[in-house]
């Protein structure tokens, strides 16, 4: 597909002889957002690795932004990713989170207004590890967006959130395609 932002073709993932993934296919227009369903166990998180480059399937290709992952671009160049386990710093604040995942490609302003659009304070000295379930989740959206990258991967964005969190979230995620982003949720 010509304007396809992510190409996914016959993926196969088997973990511990087990099959995760089983001749996956996905074709996925640059600008949409895209919502993967199914039960617990199904693979919508191991789809989410493969396409972040995260994951190596054992069969298969994934391309991004026309480039296929592999030996010469094992990640996609322009990813903003939230996939359980985020490795946070429990002894730093929110804002001394993001400041030390920064890749040099904004500043601390931008940082700032990344916190703000997830509902949390850029002054707030409490750290990562006193945080609530809530707070955790959105300080993990914030970096995946601080940087506004081509390309999001939420894997279960509102988890714990509240009904004012969940509905900032829904308003961030068209924000963030209407500037343009790929996203799968």
């Amino acid at each position: 597909m010509k304007d396809a932002y992510i190409v996914v073709e016959h993926i196969y993932k088997k973990l511990r002889g087990r099959e995760i993934l089983h001749d996956m296919n996905l074709s996925v227009p640059s600008g949409a957002i895209v919502g993967l369903v199914g039960a617990n166990g199904s693979g919508k998180s191991m789809l989410l690795r493969t396409i972040a480059g995260l994951i190596k399937p054992s069969k298969g290709k994934v391309w991004v932004d026309g480039k296929p992952l592999g030996k010469k671009h094992s990640f996609p160049d322009d990813l903003g990713i939230v996939i359980e386990n985020v490795g946070l710093w429990p002894e730093y604040t929110g804002m001394e989170n993001l400041l030390a995942k920064i890749r040099g490609k904004i500043g601390k302003q931008e940082m700032e207004e990344a916190l703000k659009r997830v509902g949390l304070s850029p002054s707030d000295s409490r750290i990562y590890k006193k945080y609530s379930l809530g707070m955790k989740q959105r300080l993990a959206i914030a970096q995946a967006i601080m940087e506004r990258p081509k390309l999001l991967l939420l894997d279960e964005p509102t988890n714990a959130l509240d009904e004012n969190g969940v509905a900032l979230i829904h308003d961030l995620i068209f924000r963030e395609r209407k500037r343009g982003a790929t996203i799968v949720l």
